[in-house]
């Protein structure tokens, strides 16, 4: 019987980690339903090339088992990045120096000097483990979704082993902007998301993206690599995300200067995102210092943390006239604090170059706080006629709908954020469940079809 085995190594091994779709995968595995279309639905991780329900995807309530798990990660990934650089060097450099040295690092990291600790870590997980996952035998009709960010993982060997022995891939797509703008990232995440994608265009049988823009794109992506007769034998499907903030509590105490900046009358602008070149912050401060320099009292608050190519961003924040005056930064608030600022802001403004969903707009407008964005597809996707859109070539776009709201009280939207409605992440998970379900299930009989019409 088929069986939908949705993976989460990546949270389940990193579970404190809160961007995007680290966000997304813990709450579609908290609220997947039991089963979908008649087809059960198990949460899984792929460790160590074998598969485990998971049974608690939270860590155990331990500070000191955390803390160790925590300080072996770190010794991994330095590992990791020494043997990274020691093999760069292998076919640069002449002299055995330097790659002797980083060799030793690796060593070091990974047996040596801290050995005593890792085989520690090693205890603790093997402690851990039958405590939150517990062994699952595969069997040929399930299908294997990749709903966590699996282009870092180390697992494509096992999954082919599984392809072979009669399991089902399922790619979630959460974007292709590696691909599409490799400009806004690192060379070697575009080189990883290039590989991974190579990867999945062979190995998946359906693709199930976050939204219907992504869903075509991926299309035409996978018919450009693959031709339209193979492109055909796959499907493409979408879901949409939820956008409840899962990490509050009412124990924990919003950031007191964030509390003091809602404390005046004078309206809240909130940015909410990772800081990085294609969130397009630059285009922000273009934007408010034109309604500054034209006597606006909008305050413009920055809330997300540092993320990757920023540091002449951070420094133009950090050296701003108005900082902690009319702009104000948060790289590190909780989602209780973040709540706060969605409670009590004016509007969200997300100048995005490009997204595959955009979770802020989704965050922000149900909770009734209207948002401007980038005209951009995705956007109009999500927010139709309930958001305010601006030209990403031109600031004063977005100059003048800040103005003029501020002048008014009157959202230049044309309509109410009030009347706008979006799923949960109950009803997210749901859909990512029973439309890969309907697909899997119409598979055999579509190659009965095909079959049945071939000489």
């Amino acid at each position: 019987m088929t069986r939908l085995l949705v993976e989460c190594t990546h949270v389940f091994r990193h579970p404190k980690v809160n961007s995007g779709i680290q966000r997304v995968v813990r709450n579609v595995i908290k609220q997947l339903p039991p089963s979908a279309e008649g087809v059960e639905c198990v949460p899984v991780v792929l460790l160590k090339g074998k598969l485990y329900r998971v049974t608690r995807l939270a860590p155990l309530d331990s500070p000191l088992f955390n803390a160790i798990v925590t300080f072996g990660e770190r010794l991994e990934r330095l590992a990791h990045r020494f043997w990274q650089w020691h093999q760069r060097l292998d076919s640069r450099c002449r002299s055995k120096l330097p790659r002797r040295a980083l060799y030793v690092g690796y060593r070091l990291t990974s047996f040596g000097l801290f050995g005593i600790p890792l085989r520690l870590v090693e205890q603790v997980n093997r402690y851990q483990l039958p405590q939150r996952c517990e062994p699952l035998q595969h069997r040929p009709g399930d299908q294997l979704v990749l709903l966590d960010s699996s282009w870092h993982s180390d697992f494509f060997l096992h999954a082919e082993r599984l392809k072979r022995e009669g399991v089902g891939i399922v790619a979630v797509i959460y974007d292709l902007i590696p691909l599409t703008h490799p400009q806004f990232y690192d060379t070697r995440l575009v080189q990883v998301f290039s590989e991974w994608f190579d990867w999945i265009t062979r190995t998946a049988d359906g693709y199930l993206a976050i939204s219907a823009t992504v869903r075509d794109q991926v299309r035409e992506e996978v018919q450009r690599r693959l031709g339209s007769a193979q492109a055909e034998k796959r499907w493409f499907d979408y879901f949409h995300l939820g956008s409840e903030l899962d990490l509050q509590s009412v124990e924990a105490a919003v950031e007191p200067r964030l509390e003091r900046l809602f404390a005046t009358p004078e309206p809240v602008f909130l940015m909410v995102s990772t800081i990085e070149p294609r969130k397009n912050h630059d285009y922000l401060l273009d934007a408010f210092e034109r309604a500054w320099a034209a006597g606006s009292n909008a305050r413009l608050c920055i809330a997300g943390r540092i993320g990757w190519k920023c540091d002449a961003l951070l420094a133009r924040v950090r050296n701003h006239a108005e900082l902690n005056r009319r702009l104000f930064m948060f790289n590190d608030l909780s989602d209780t604090s973040l709540e706060h600022a969605y409670a009590h802001s004016s509007a969200l403004v997300f100048p995005s170059f490009v997204e595959g969903f955009g979770l802020p707009l989704v965050e922000a407008m149900q909770r009734g706080l209207p948002a401007m964005g980038s005209d951009i597809a995705v956007f109009r996707e999500i927010g139709g006629e309930f958001m305010a859109y601006f030209d990403l070539h031109d600031p004063q776009q977005l100059t003048e709908l800040v103005m003029a709201f501020e002048r008014s009280g009157q959202f230049p939207a044309a309509r109410d954020v009030t009347d706008w409605q979006w799923i949960g992440w109950r009803e997210a998970s749901q859909q990512l469940a029973e439309r890969t379900a309907r697909h899997v299930l119409q598979a055999p009989a579509a190659q009965a079809r095909s079959h049945a019409h071939s000489p």
